[in-house]
């Protein structure tokens, strides 16, 4: 609990909160690979990577043990999510959350209490402009809260090869046929790019 005496929540509580179970999925992946324990797979997928899970500020999460174990083959995020083991540790994960009010029954969406929460949240932790003075928990915060604007700073090459963002459509036919003459759009046509990605350097 915290100093205010509301109940502390983790990223990937705060992740299915704020977007549902793919959320809660995808924080898991990041805290993963974060860890050294999973890396992109053929595109768009995830692979387990035959190592521990390395040592962080965190025990490693329920929900994370079980996404790890069910990658005994390269799987997208989609699929994953679908794994009835791991549709089990979400429904877990759930419990305690409705049982201290930030989820209503019968279908067990956010209350207003927990979207208030998600809220403040984000107004303390803004966006990042990048990696720089970032713990791992405060990556994996921000992804929680931020989502594929967070992954696109953060970890830009992991993410679009493991397909939790999509590849961004510039200089298609929609985007020119609105843009301004003599801009110096060039000829790149429908090539596919993704945003944050650029400068070089690792995730």
């Amino acid at each position: 609990m915290d100093d205010d005496g509301t109940v502390r929540l983790e990223p990937h509580e705060v992740a299915l909160l704020r977007g549902g179970p793919r959320a809660a999925v995808t924080v898991a992946v990041v805290d993963l690979y974060m860890r050294g324990a999973v890396e992109a797979g053929p595109p768009g997928t995830v692979r387990a990577l035959d190592t521990e899970p390395g040592i962080a500020a965190r025990p490693l999460p329920p929900l994370a043990e079980t996404v790890r174990w069910c990658l005994d083959e390269p799987l997208s995020v989609r699929r994953l999510t679908r794994r009835p083991d791991v549709r089990l540790a979400v429904a877990l994960l759930r419990i305690p959350l409705a049982e201290a009010g930030m989820l209503r029954p019968p279908l067990l969406g956010p209350t207003r209490a927990a979207r208030r929460r998600v809220r403040a949240l984000r107004e303390q932790h803004p966006l990042p402009a990048g990696r720089r003075g970032l713990t791992a928990d405060d990556r994996l915060l921000a992804v929680a809260l931020h989502d594929v604007a967070a992954l696109r700073v953060l970890f830009p090459r992991f993410a679009l090869r493991a397909g939790l963002v999509e590849r961004v459509e510039v200089g298609g036919r929609g985007l020119l046929k609105n843009s301004p003459r003599g801009t110096g759009s060039g000829s790149t046509g429908g090539m596919a790019y993704y945003c944050g990605g650029g400068g070089g350097g690792s995730d």
